[in-house]
């Protein structure tokens, strides 16, 4: 098989979360240990930072490896879903997998597959660690795919692991009361293991202190240490921010360039310089001078899109991936903020989310342009408008998302904010992300 070809064997014959949702979902850790194991144990082989959380897990995997890419590492990177490209999940040094090597590797353990019968995504957890096995990394940045404690990600025991942020996601398989939710992402605290949580949220502090007791582990509440905040105003049409960080009330880092600038991203920054902290302590030459290149370069050197990313100017185009909750009550209030005349939204969500809760934090004094993405998940545009109408959020119904896109940017005058959208899978098919 070629790559596409390769492709179309592993969307059709392995059930994919992403396009499918639940049923593309295979809770434990027996399928991906059967794959491991065949396979001589690469997860055993390289180093890892571990990340889990429902927000910001993805900018904090980014966000280190860029440091440790900067420090000099040959730094390995699994996360998911992918926007545009399968091959975007796994990246060495911020190089997407080679194509060649998923075609070969793919051909190589396809008599394996068929015995095992993996999900799409515990092949791709085995594809990720074998690579960076073969390829010989310092250390891997591995962000879990859903929840953490059944993720096909979890059978590696890293230098450190990361917890972002707990808010309600995935429901149906997760539980539907916050500490529910952490203690499935509490599953990844090794024995032992250093673990980092970047924000101390009170309702679910408990579950990760029982979880740490019982495995002692080491457990730090990240922006108990850390604290970040706009040295400069941030302006709406640059991509970067300038911030202040203080360590225990002491400065830490001042004037130091963040190049993502959703407001967000200033509770990732606690965890991840925590985690560093860590890495340090065992051993790694993390200088301030990489940790400022790092935060600054993240977008080039991890190839990093969709979170906050400005696609124009006059108007301001924006797309933002944040899709449940807590990420959209983020995204609205920094639209909020913006200066603007009128504001255009582009909005398309996936069928399994709470979407009346959704639809009740966005803007009513928004033109709507709603759109579904090409996904089986997609919920119909059509039932998207008529759900949205019974909250006061009101527009056209424009089916494919570029269709959306592009009539949201004709209507939009030079002072306008044009914003897309609602689901990581609406961001993935805006063209102008990948110019």
């Amino acid at each position: 098989m070629n790559y596409a070809e390769t492709l179309a064997y592993l969307y059709q014959q392995l059930p994919m979360f992403q396009r499918v949702g639940a049923a593309g979902f295979k809770p434990g850790l027996a399928n991906t240990e059967a794959l491991a194991k065949a396979m001589g144990h690469p997860e055993r082989r390289f180093r890892a930072v571990h990340v889990a959380g429902t927000n910001g897990k993805g900018s904090s995997s980014n966000l280190l490896a860029a440091v440790l890419q900067a420090a000099g590492y040959r730094v390995g990177l699994y996360t998911s879903p992918h926007l545009r490209e399968f091959t975007e999940r796994i990246k060495i040094d911020g190089q997407d997998l080679a194509p060649d090597y998923l075609v070969q590797w793919v051909a190589k353990w396809r008599p394996l597959f068929e015995q095992v019968q993996p999900s799409f995504f515990e092949m791709c957890v085995a594809l990720a660690y074998s690579y960076f096995d073969e390829q010989q990394v310092d250390i891997a940045v591995v962000e879990v795919g859903l929840g953490g404690r059944l993720d096909s990600t979890n059978i590696i025991t890293p230098l450190v692991s990361l917890i972002t942020n707990i808010s309600f996601d995935h429901q149906a398989i997760l539980g539907n009361t916050l500490p529910e939710i952490a203690a499935e992402k509490a599953g990844i605290i090794k024995p032992g293991v250093p673990v980092v949580v970047s924000q101390r949220q009170e309702e679910v502090v408990p579950v990760f202190e029982q979880k740490a007791r019982q495995e002692k582990a080491p457990l730090v509440f990240a922006d108990v240490l850390y604290h970040a905040e706009e040295a400069l105003p941030t302006r709406p049409d640059v991509a970067m921010q300038r911030l202040r960080v203080t360590r225990l009330g002491a400065p830490y880092l001042q004037d130091v360039d963040l190049g993502l600038v959703g407001d967000y991203q200033r509770l990732n920054l606690p965890g991840v310089l925590a985690v560093i902290e860590e890495l340090r302590r065992q051993g790694f030459q993390l200088p301030e001078a990489a940790v400022r290149v790092g935060l600054r370069d993240v977008r080039r050197l991890t190839g990093f899109r969709g979170r906050w990313t400005i696609l124009g100017r006059r108007p301001l185009v924006v797309c933002d991936t944040g899709h449940n909750e807590a990420g959209l009550r983020f995204v609205t209030a920094q639209l909020a903020r913006i200066p603007r005349q009128r504001l255009h939204f582009v909005l398309g969500v996936v069928n399994d989310k709470d979407v009346s809760k959704m639809l009740t934090l966005l803007p009513t004094d928004a033109t709507y342009y709603f759109c579904q993405a090409d996904i089986p998940r997609a919920l119909p545009a059509m039932e998207l408008a008529t759900q949205a109408a019974t909250v006061g959020l009101h527009g056209d119904v424009y089916g494919p998302v570029p269709a959306a896109v592009r009539a949201a940017r004709a209507a939009a005058g030079p002072d306008d904010v044009v914003f897309i959208g609602g689901s990581t899978f609406v961001v993935a098919e805006v063209e102008e992300l990948y110019v």
